[in-house]
């Protein structure tokens, strides 16, 4: 393997590994903690939302719903073979944690991570009804459009190759929550129901880029071996959500959301 000091010299001056075999230690890790989480995030995500298939209030919807479901599972299972390159035991990995789990709908991690698999601690709540589904589905999904176009960029290449073709998908997703929200408040959903699901959502999912030590290393180490940092605060995430929401959710703030007319 190449001097350990030259390959981070190379990454830190855009270079592109396509391959494992020359990365570091330090380099290797990091990158199967990418994909972990992107990994588990996905399985989690996608078992979350299969229960709300049948909540969904037409045959339309639950073939939306499915549609997804089975596009997040896709997207697991593309970097799940980018991890078996790393010596990741694959065959084992789908059944080795208890995707469906949720803790109780009271409980609120903020930034602190579960120990047991590596999704991101939005998967760990659960989803009421519809409209709660749907109003997580758009906050997330803004969040997820930040990571995944930021991972587009990674030094890992068939990683980055991956995030770019997923990320479509993924947008897509958003949208698809923010019709199904268009589409109850029209239909003469509550909006004080819509509003409690906002209210509950939102803070959870300004909570995805983590601790604020955490980030702090990251945005430190991680650029000197290609690796996209996160962003510095929930603020940052806050941003992305004003302007990737609109028109569905025109007006997000830091402290709680409020849903205003939609049309």
């Amino acid at each position: 393997m190449q001097d350990e000091t030259s390959i981070e010299e190379y990454l830190a001056a855009g270079g592109k590994l396509s391959s494992p075999d020359n990365a570091t230690s330090r380099y290797r890790g990091e990158v199967m903690r990418l994909m972990a989480v992107f990994v588990d995030s996905e399985l989690a995500g996608a078992a979350g939302f299969a229960d709300s298939i049948n909540r969904a209030p037409g045959i339309t919807e639950r073939i939306v719903a499915a549609r997804i479901v089975l596009e997040k599972f896709a997207h697991a299972e593309r970097v799940l073979k980018l991890m078996e390159e790393f010596g990741a035991n694959t065959s084992r990995y789908v059944k080795h944690h208890p995707w469906a789990n949720r803790l109780d709908r009271s409980a609120d991690l903020g930034t602190r991570r579960m120990e047991g698999d590596m999704r991101l601690n939005i998967f760990h709540y659960p989803m009421n009804d519809w409209c709660d589904a749907v109003t997580m589905n758009t906050l997330m999904g803004s969040a997820t459009g930040v990571q995944l176009e930021e991972l587009g960029g990674c030094s890992y290449q068939p990683l980055a190759d991956a995030m770019i073709e997923i990320l479509p998908v993924e947008n897509h997703h958003a949208e698809l929550g923010e019709t199904g929200l268009r589409k109850l408040i029209t239909e003469g959903y509550d909006k004080t129901s819509a509003q409690a699901s906002v209210n509950y959502w939102y803070p959870r999912v300004a909570a995805t880029f983590g601790r604020a030590a955490e980030t702090e290393r990251m945005n430190v180490d991680l650029p000197a071996l290609g690796i996209p940092s996160r962003p510095t605060s929930a603020i940052s995430l806050s941003s992305s959500l004003r302007s990737n929401c609109s028109p569905a959710l025109p007006l997000l703030h830091c402290r709680g959301a409020r849903l205003v007319e939609l049309l």
